[in-house]
């Protein structure tokens, strides 16, 4: 696929199903009693991976079209042990949440990846999981495959988190689900707190309390689960590739519909204002007891700012498409505390700095910062990235092909189904020039 020069790019779309908040309603879902009916999921490469995972332990999971779906769940410790090996492809979310689902029912489970997955470590979240008397194996160097066997006799315990992922905080939060009395997580990294709103509205007995920017969350487990109606608002995450390309693609003006806006993910839309982005957030309401917002975006004259690392947990995704816009605005971005990058998908922080060398930016680099030199214009292009299986990389790259003279290819398209299935067609339905050729 390559991107060539593009402008005036207009219209109102809608992007896909927040790829966080599918993953979290799948679960529950499927772990609830009664039927849960869900309007607007996202049927990535990742979605489909934890929906088979669910399936495996037992829930019935079916799809009246591709956006909408219904679950019968299994209830709190009813999943069945798998007769064969999970594969969760590409994603991290889905193998790490359900290690800590599965790490309070007594069955055995097969964890198993991809090539970028296996290569990504497992130890941190399955440590945290002994904690429930479970027990596990990996390969050496701590990635996949994984065995994991339950515990039978789970135990509630008090931990905190000792790094700001997301991920550790929710697989504990599963596990405390069937675990009888009270387990507390202690969170001062103001990670994504999605799993906790979702408990909330699943009747979880889940009570969230804050002292001194330290979030304590405590779960009295074996409370059942019951079934819900629910929409799933858009990625905010995925929503910045069409918003990104309209402020840099000159005389460019678009609406991007249903978007959450969650202030433990927004930071990328922060920065972006600071940067004098001209964007507006219209029509306030509330879907999965998430804020959700339409966007609108108008071409803007970006100036490079300072990233703070406190910034990172809320955009961690979100720095390759910044990065874009960085190297289109006045003087320099610094991206600050951002060593977490080399441990996604694939090493985004190398991903970063190849794409922007190899677009002719100026950029410099040190242990966990990125310092960009923006100027606001057309790049050389001319080239071909590499995207190593990382969807984001594959994304950012195309935008930079939309503000290029020559145009911008990556040699696989395929992975950005992983989270943007729909990502050719909404592009080309604002007019950005893409081809699959």
């Amino acid at each position: 696929m390559k991107s060539i020069s593009s402008k005036k790019l207009n219209g109102n779309i809608l992007i896909p199903g927040d790829k966080s908040i599918s993953h979290r309603l799948i679960i529950l879902s499927s772990i609830a009693i009664g039927k849960s009916n869900i309007k607007g999921i996202l049927k990535s490469d990742d979605i489909i991976k934890t929906i088979e995972a669910m399936q495996n332990f037992g829930a019935s999971i079916e799809f009246s079209n591709p956006y909408n779906c219904s679950i019968k769940g299994v209830g709190l410790g009813g999943l069945a042990e798998p007769k064969s090996a999970l594969d969760f492809g590409n994603s991290g979310t889905a193998a790490r949440l359900i290690m800590g689902l599965s790490a309070s029912h007594p069955i055995t489970t097969l964890f198993v990846g991809d090539t970028s997955l296996s290569m990504r470590p497992m130890d941190r979240v399955l440590k945290s999981l002994v904690n429930f008397g479970s027990n596990y194996s990996l390969r050496k160097d701590n990635y996949l495959p994984a065995i994991l066997k339950g515990s039978d006799n789970p135990i509630p315990f008090s931990f905190e988190l000792k790094e700001p992922s997301a991920q550790i905080k929710s697989a504990v939060l599963l596990g405390a689900l069937n675990t009888p009395g009270v387990t507390k997580v202690r969170d001062k990294y103001n990670t994504r707190d999605h799993t906790e709103r979702l408990l909330g509205l699943y009747g979880a007995n889940i009570n969230i309390t804050k002292k001194r920017s330290v979030k304590e969350i405590t779960i009295k487990g074996v409370n059942e689960l019951k079934g819900i109606d629910v929409s799933v608002p858009g990625d905010p995450s995925s929503a910045l590739f069409p918003i990104i390309a309209a402020l840099i693609c000159k005389d460019s003006d678009i609406t991007v519909r249903n978007v959450l806006i969650n202030p433990t993910r927004d930071g990328a839309y922060r920065v972006l204002k600071d940067m004098g982005a001209n964007i507006s957030l219209l029509n306030h309401r509330i879907m999965a007891a998430e804020e959700v917002y339409d966007i609108r975006v108008k071409s803007s004259n970006l100036k490079g700012i300072s990233i703070p690392k406190k910034f990172s947990p809320t955009m961690i995704d979100d720095y390759p498409i910044l990065a874009i816009a960085a190297s289109m605005a006045k003087g320099k971005t610094y991206f600050k505390g951002i060593n977490e990058l080399r441990f996604k998908e694939s090493d985004r922080f190398r991903g970063i700095l190849n794409l922007l060398e190899k677009s002719g930016v100026r950029v410099e680099s040190k242990k966990d910062e990125i310092i960009i030199h923006g100027k606001c214009e057309l790049k050389k292009g001319g080239i071909e990235i590499e995207t190593n299986l990382d969807h984001r990389m594959a994304m950012s790259a195309l935008v930079m092909g939309l503000v290029s003279k020559k145009e911008v290819k990556i040699d696989n398209y395929e992975t950005i189904k992983t989270s943007f299935p729909s990502f050719y067609k909404v592009m080309l339905k604002i007019g950005a020039k893409l081809s699959k050729k």
